[in-house]
């Protein structure tokens, strides 16, 4: 995609104004402050890099508003999320999903990080093309006009060794080599990368978990993991081996730089020293993460210790990355009472740079020469930002997702002063999507 863009304010890593941009074949050729707009597409706003959604289930977003009568906890959310995944098929599969991604598009997210297990028919049996759900989520990216890491999920036990059971064999290939026969069959293109993904150490026996970090090593590939999720998880690896899940992940080659562990919310000294010591990532979800009532991860202490910090909309409880971003620094002074974690700036990076080469995609989420060209406008005379000081401030400790405006993806223009140009009414579609699921 070609075009010339013009941002009255613009985040570069620093605050600009005026700024010219021009793409070819979808990257920035160049960018230019203080120039005028001349024939260029006017984004009148403060302009940032695209957005990473780095953990998303889409399926979830059938759930909002959902799980809320009464009390529960993550264990009687999961008993609701498991009759929406039984109930979906790949048509239905690829309605909501490309209703979700264009959800997230109106929010400012160019590339989302797919933690895909759904694979296979109700019982278990493969579909004819045993990567159907999965090739259902790469279309929807595509017609949503945003990128995509599929990060296919390896799902072998209903825990610790314990046979699957009830919709959990839709999730499993029996073992992870026939897992990895799978995976190898999806072929990546043009706005679509293939990672691998380890449910959980519950779903992974420690003897299969060398088999998913060794395909992921063989490609270069992104390999995440839920980490810690859940103090019962803790409980369990330590009866069933002795250490913590961080430890397992660690003794088995699925930690490390290309690696993100999602939540790490439960950890002890010696995990977080793990964490970072092997340069692993770290993916928060403060929205899924306070509305399930998982706790308050050690973000702070993580990055502290050398992991990187990215963020995640997870069961789409919120589908915000401003909110994401602003949840860490918030979370961190609940847990510590004290602020000033992290500066607007830092956090922003989280929610751009950091959260896109955690998909496998290091050339996204900068505003700079040979970048992806993603541009997220964001206004600045909504009643959230105006009066706000202009920078990072702006977006991360004023803005929500109802104030993008503009959304450029590739160099492809896929949000216009607020409407989806792909996707002309998301809110029906999602509606729609969803009381299918319902009926079905």
């Amino acid at each position: 995609m070609n075009g010339r863009f013009w941002a009255r304010h613009a985040w570069t890593g620093r605050l600009e104004s005026g700024v010219l941009v021009e793409v070819a074949e979808g990257r920035i050729a160049s960018l230019e402050a203080g120039s005028a707009p001349g024939d260029a597409v006017v984004l009148d706003g403060l302009v940032l890099p695209g957005l990473a959604d780095a953990h998303s289930h889409a399926f979830h977003r059938a759930l909002r508003g959902a799980t809320q009568r009464g009390r529960g906890t993550f264990w009687t959310w999961r008993q609701v999320m498991y009759r929406v995944a039984s109930a979906l098929d790949p048509d239905g599969y690829f309605d909501l999903a490309r209703a979700v991604y264009a959800e997230m598009a109106l929010a400012g997210i160019t590339c989302v990080g797919e933690f895909h297990y759904l694979h296979h028919a109700p019982g278990g049996v493969p579909y004819a093309d045993p990567n159907v759900m999965g090739e259902a989520l790469i279309e929807a990216a595509a017609r949503a006009g945003i990128r995509i890491t599929l990060l296919d999920t390896c799902y072998l036990s209903s825990g610790f060794g314990a046979a699957p059971d009830g919709v959990q064999l839709r999730f499993g290939d029996g073992s992870a080599e026939a897992w990895a026969e799978r995976a190898s069959a999806l072929k990546e293109r043009e706005h679509a990368r293939v990672g691998a993904a380890v449910h959980s150490v519950r779903a992974v026996p420690a003897a299969q978990l060398g088999t998913v970090a060794a395909w992921a090593d063989a490609r270069g590939a992104p390999i995440h993991a839920h980490l810690s999720e859940q103090p019962a998880e803790n409980e369990g690896c330590l009866e069933a081996y002795g250490v913590t899940p961080a430890r397992l992940l660690a003794d088995h080659g699925v930690l490390g730089p290309r690696a993100t562990a999602v939540h790490a919310t439960h950890l002890t000294a010696a995990d977080v020293a793990l964490l970072g010591g092997t340069a692993t990532t770290v993916c928060m979800c403060p929205t899924t993460e306070r509305d399930l009532a998982d706790g308050i991860g050690p973000a702070r202490d993580l990055q502290e210790a050398g992991a990187r910090l990215t963020l995640g909309s997870d069961s789409h409880a919120v589908v915000d990355l401003f909110e994401e971003a602003r949840g860490l620094e918030m979370d961190e002074r609940l847990r510590t009472r004290r602020r000033g974690h992290w500066s607007a700036a830092e956090l922003l990076r989280a929610a751009t740079a950091d959260g896109h080469a955690s998909l496998g995609w290091p050339d996204a989420g900068r505003l700079r020469v040979g970048a992806i060209a993603d541009l997220v406008n964001v206004s600045l005379d909504s009643v959230r930002t105006a009066g706000t000081p202009l920078g990072a401030e702006t977006a991360v400790f004023a803005a929500t997702a109802a104030d993008v405006r503009d959304v450029v993806a590739g160099g492809r223009v896929i949000v216009r002063h607020g409407a989806h140009t792909l996707v002309p009414d998301v809110p029906a579609a999602l509606r729609a999507a969803i009381t299918r699921l319902e009926e079905a």
